[in-house]
This record gives structure tokens, sequence and C-alpha cells, in this order.
């Protein structure tokens, strides 16, 4: 097959306009996918959702990150090709996996990753679920893939029906690994159009050193470690000035708490929220009656809650890894919500008290350097697992805000921070991010 996969011109005619990638090419068939219901969708999904009141400029949508997924993906797979991988894949092969990238996220939760910790069906399942539904199933026929193959590609739960599918295998690790094209859409994607430099990549070199692998995917040798390196350095970069401003963990916070408690009371359900985007979420919140909607809307207006303290988080701390769990975390709000309500002798209600734990990442990778016979973590990187170690818990701080006006009263208590790591026996650092 080698590359008269792309050669026809008449294919790959239709052009996107991109700010990032510039001219993306699709087929008639590609296009017709991004014009269904479900890809409409992310039009009205932001990348990163509440980030937008931090950075004024990230109002770019799930759908422009799709395609440019797709965009990096095809480029991806054009090397790949021309490397050897034609030995072992197909055509139909290779249009699933465009299509899978370029759909990947039609499951995706709205207001970026609030619904996250949920008690909700994971997102890639219910991408695959919706890529197996009509209309979308007979459009990713009409491109030449198939709908079930690019479907298992995007869910790696769904269970193959033949073990020896070495081909689904190859094209699941190539969409889901340390130089995926997701990653490397979303990190330039993100950076630019929050105006900052940090995820921008070297994305011409570092797809020139990829080689194909049937079993890996996707294995790079020692001379490609740099691009690993400026890869997970960004995500870092990334997680700790945008992904994980305190401002925005504390609005996806405030949505979480919100959805949370609906779900909690069966005031909603989980299929209710599954085909929502960023305006139906505060429409659903907004036509229930409980004390807890007030929180969507004031992100809505910008009265986001204000920071009192804020704990490195130490997964090796009971008290703290407890409250990992969304129902813990509920308990030790209506903890701090009673114990304050003495001090100030003034009645503070549980849901204007938020805990925020960010939810465990990772800065690891196991991609095989075939010239030194290590994966990275082993190689010649700077990335020890010390490391690797300090830029995890160097990100992870596990927050406790307040209600403005509740803030306000509390905010002159003496020794605050003292007091409030009393809840939880955990050591306290002073925060001046108000």
């Amino acid at each position: 097959m080698n590359l008269d996969f792309f050669r026809s011109e008449s294919r790959f005619s239709v052009a996107i306009r991109d700010p990032v990638w510039k001219h993306i090419w699709l087929t008639t068939e590609l296009l017709e996918l991004t014009r269904s219901a479900p890809f409409l969708r992310l039009y009205r999904i932001k990348q990163l959702g509440p980030t937008e009141f931090v950075y004024p400029g990230a109002t770019h949508t799930r759908a422009s990150h799709s395609i440019g997924v797709y965009h990096v993906a095809s480029r991806i797979l054009r090397v790949l090709l021309a490397r050897g991988a034609d030995e072992w894949v197909t055509p139909t092969g290779c249009n699933s996996f465009l299509v899978a990238a370029l759909l990947h996220d039609l499951g995706h939760f709205p207001f970026t990753h609030s619904l996250k910790d949920l008690p909700l069906m994971d997102h890639e399942t219910l991408t695959a679920n919706i890529m197996l539904s009509e209309p979308i199933r007979s459009l990713i026929g009409a491109t030449g893939g198939n709908p079930d193959m690019a479907a298992a590609i995007v869910d790696h739960d769904m269970v193959l029906p033949d073990n020896t599918d070495t081909e689904t295998k190859f094209f699941r690790n190539l969409l889901s690994g340390v130089l995926d094209p997701d990653k490397l859409d979303y990190l330039n994607r993100d950076a630019y159009y929050c105006g900052v430099p940090y995820g921008i990549q070297d994305t011409d070199f570092i797809i020139s050193h990829i080689i194909p692998d049937k079993e890996r995917g996707i294995v790079i040798n020692s001379k490609a470690i740099l691009s690993i390196e400026s890869i997970l350095f960004s995500k870092y970069l990334m997680y700790r000035s945008v992904y994980w401003n305190k401002h925005v963990r504390i609005a996806t916070a405030m949505m979480k708490k919100s959805v949370f408690t609906a779900l909690e009371h069966q005031l909603i359900t989980p299929e209710d929220l599954y085909k929502q985007d960023d305006s139906g979420i505060y429409n659903l919140i907004a036509s229930l009656d409980y004390p807890e909607k007030e929180i969507a809307e004031a992100i809505r207006n910008r009265q986001f809650y204000q920071i009192a303290a804020e704990y490195t988080f130490y997964s090796a701390h009971v008290n703290l890894s407890r409250l990992e769990s969304l129902s813990a975390r509920k308990e030790a709000e209506i903890r701090i919500a009673s114990h304050f309500s003495r001090i100030t002798r003034q009645k503070i209600e549980p849901f204007h008290v938020l805990i925020d734990i960010p939810e465990q990442i990772s800065f690891e990778s196991n991609l095989f350097i075939p010239d030194e016979q290590k994966i990275f973590s082993s190689s010649s990187t700077v990335f020890s697992e010390d490391t690797v170690k300090k830029f995890t818990s160097s990100l992870r701080m596990a927050r406790i805000a307040f209600h403005p006006s509740i803030f306000k009263m509390i905010e002159r208590t003496p020794d605050l921070g003292e007091e409030l790591a009393k809840c939880f026996e955990v050591g306290y650092t002073q925060t001046d991010d108000n």
C-alpha cells in the first residue's frame, strides 16, 4: 500500500483552514462526519471550559481540537507507512484510524474535566457507543473505515473479537501514548489560544523521528529523546500555568460539586448529562430546585469561591488520600462548615465550603528506545523517577475555598490555615492567591 493511501488528490480534496496547523485536508466523507449532529455538539463545548475566565483567548472548542488531532494523526500515518507500517496495516485500518482520531472526543463531557470524577460512564466508552450507532456508523462506513474497528481504537475496554488483531492494537497504541496526536494537538492548540509559550512543540522534528513498531505502535531512537522530554516538560508547564491554574481548579470544582449533588439526590441521571454541551449543563442545573444550583450560576457570573488554604497533596497521607472520594470530600465540607459556624457564631452552609483535590496524573513514559534497548524512563533522559515524582508532587495541591461572602466573614480568623488543618490533621501551607 505504501503512500498510495494518500496519493489520490481526489480523496483528500477538502481544505479546512486552521490557525494552528494551517490547511487541513479531508475527504468529502470525513467532512460529512464533521457535519453530523454528534460532532456539531463539540462546537458547543469549549476545549478548556472555565479557563477563558483566566485566559480570555481560550475559547477554542472540542471540535477544532478534534480536527487538529485528525490532522496530526494523518501526518503520523504518512511517515509510518513510508517506514514500513504498510507491511501490517490495511486501507480499512488506516481509514478507521483517521476516523477514530477525528471522532475520539464525541462522548466528551461539557465544561472540560469537571465531571471526570463523577459516577459516569467513561467518555471513551460513550464515544465508542456513538460511533456504533446511526448515523455515525454509516458515515464511518462511507469513509472506507470499519465502525467496529474505529470504536475499538478509541475505547481500549472494548474486547477485540480476535486477540490476534494486531492491526487494531497497533492503531490503539498510535492514538494513545506519549507521542500521540491528541497530546501533540492539545499542547500546541491550548498554548496558542491561551497566549502562552509553554505547550509549543517542534511537531515536525517529533514526527520526523518516529519509527513504526508492530507491537508497540511507535518507537524512537535516542536522538529523539529530547522530543519526549520537551513534551513531558511542556505538559508539566501547561498543568502548572493553565490546566491546574488555581482559579481554573476552583471553577471546575464548583461545577463538579453542583452536578455531584444533583446526581446524589437523584435530581438528574447520568443519561441527562451525556449529551449536554456547555450551555446545556447550565440550563439543566438552573431547571432544578436545590440550593447547590447557585454554585453553577456563580461560575457564570465569575463569582468564584475564594481560596483560604492549600496543602501539598501526598497520596500516602491517609487523611488527604481519602478525600479523593467525592463522598468523603462532602463529609469534610460539612465538618468545616460546622466548625466555622461555631467560631463565627454564624450559620455556614456546607455548600458554601469547597474542597478541591486534583486527579492523579502521570509524567512517565514507556516509549521504547531501540538503540538503547530500554524504555524512556530508564534511558539516557533527565526525567529520572525522582524528577517525575517532584513534578507530580509540586502540582497536586489540595485547596479549601469558601463562597465570597463566607470568606469575608472568616478571613480574619486567627490562624485560619491551622484551624482548617485541624479538620484533616495535615500540614498547612500559607497561600496568598485570593
